[in-house]
């Protein structure tokens, strides 16, 4: 199982990996949003904002999300790290229900490219 620290540092990679993006994927997620993350198997939510391409994550707290984010994201510890290291594609993880994502409708076909 994934600790508090691997998933910290998987969501900065994913920071960086889209900060470092191009074309596309790039436009997609320069987004100005509030998001969340919950690592459902540690009961530990991620909250910040996806801002300039960049995700900056502002505080981990028990529990589920207590307010609701823009973009809201659930999963394992597990599914995240995989997920960012490339070993889980996120639409078979979503179509099989290990990952959640929650958004606006137009933030949803923006945030496709990224899928």
């Amino acid at each position: 199982m994934a600790t508090i620290d691997e998933c910290r540092a998987a969501l900065d990679q994913l920071s960086d990996n889209l900060a470092g993006a191009d074309g596309g994927v790039r436009g997609a997620a320069a987004l100005d949003r509030s998001l969340s993350c919950h690592i459902t198997d540690l009961d530990r939510t991620f909250t910040g904002r996806l801002d300039g391409g960049r995700i900056r994550v502002d505080a981990v707290s028990p529990g589920p999300p207590a307010t609701k984010a823009e973009i809201r994201l659930a999963m394992t510890g597990d599914d995240l790290v995989a997920l960012v290291a490339g070993e889980l594609k996120f639409a078979k993880a979503w179509t099989a229900g290990r990952v959640k994502l929650e958004a606006g409708f137009r933030d949803l076909l923006r945030l496709k490219s990224l899928l």
